[in-house]
């Protein structure tokens, strides 16, 4: 008795598509070819400089990796449709908590982050509820609230401390089991240079990685993933097919304020202080490096691999005009035109990839 495997056929109506077509229908591909672009620039540029050296990297690196946490939650919440303008404002804020909790009233650093997180998970289901509650775009809900959290900031630090600053977190009981977790580097000596110095690695680089991770799971491997690119490409359409929009846009703006708290986290156990005006304009830095990473305005499309990579070139490119020596005031201008020619370049990308059909 003999047995046969049969192949079945393949299906004609299936179209089978290159590697090419599916490469173009990447939101990330613009923003990965100008990551090459921009670091074959600057190591031509500014190789001699240190740019190329391991001290070189781990300083682009660093810079990406703060940026790129919070850019990786604004891309999920861009994806469905919504700003939010407030997580400038939510770094600055929660930090000035940490600081203050651990340091004017010796509290141990753990509690004072665990406060500091609670306060802004609060401020993110504020801005989601009042989002779903009046109707009003999210660029108002959280300009408004920008505004808010930065004013009492900088007025309750005022009435507490009597300046804008704190330091002192280092000396805080906690802060060294803290420190390791949050904001630590990796110390590697750097071969290029010629008295061994270390090249420092910060522990937010895994976290950035680790970030990026999850959220292009959640994105393409789960069913909030698919509500997310749902709400953003028809909130109606979502809601009519059972998608919970109203708890999808709070769980997103929560995320985004935490992705800021932790951010702040990093940055104050750092530097061991903390500045009422810590975190101005990464709302928008976060929104160029997403946008830079494919995703669009309009919502529906995008990617957190895109935010990624957005980020990794805001960081070569600030880092990189410190190396060729170009004064830094031109920063802007780079950014700014970035932000234009990543429109431009993923527009065509679009273009050609809706062609390829």
């Amino acid at each position: 008795m003999t047995s046969e495997t049969i192949t079945p056929a393949a299906d004609e109506r299936v179209r089978r598509q290159g590697i090419l077509r599916q490469l173009l229908r990447r939101p990330e591909l613009g923003a990965i070819g100008g990551t090459i672009l921009v670091w074959v620039f600057f190591a031509i540029a500014a190789g001699d400089s240190g740019f190329l050296s391991l001290r070189g990297t781990a300083n682009y690196l660093g810079v990406a990796a703060e940026l790129g946490i919070l850019a990786i939650a604004v891309a999920l919440l861009m994806i469905a449709g919504e700003f939010d303008l407030s997580v400038g404002s939510i770094i600055g804020g929660t930090g000035m908590i940490t600081a203050i909790l651990s340091v004017e009233f010796g509290w141990n650093v753990w509690a004072a982050v665990g406060v500091s997180l609670i306060a802004a998970l609060i401020v993110g289901a504020i801005n989601g509820i009042l989002v779903n509650r009046t109707k009003l775009p999210s660029f108002i809900i959280t300009l408004a609230t920008l505004f808010i959290i930065r004013g009492l900031t900088v007025g309750l630090t005022r009435l507490i401390t009597g300046r804008t600053q704190v330091g002192g977190v280092k000396d805080a009981l906690g802060y060294d089991s803290a420190a390791a977790f949050f904001a630590n580097s990796l110390n590697i000596v750097d071969p290029t240079s010629a008295r061994g110095a270390e090249a420092q690695f910060p522990i937010s680089i895994l976290w950035w990685v680790l970030i990026a991770a999850i959220a292009t799971y959640i994105l393409l491997r789960t069913r909030p993933g698919n509500w997310i690119f749902g709400i953003g490409g028809d909130e109606n359409a979502a809601r009519n097919v059972g998608v919970p929009v109203h708890r999808m846009k709070i769980t997103l703006f929560m995320a985004t304020a935490a992705a800021a708290w932790l951010v702040a986290t990093i940055q104050v156990l750092s530097t061991g202080g903390a500045d009422t005006l810590r975190g101005q304009q990464r709302e928008f830095y976060a929104i160029i490096a997403v946008v830079v990473g494919g995703t669009l305005l309009t919502g529906g499309y995008g990617s957190a691999i895109g935010a990624l990579f957005g980020a990794l070139i805001y960081g070569m490119v600030q880092q990189g005009i410190v190396f060729t020596g170009v004064d830094s005031d031109w920063f802007l201008v780079f950014m700014g035109a970035m932000l234009i020619i990543a429109v431009l370049v993923n527009n065509f990308i679009r273009k050609q990839a809706s062609e390829a059909k």
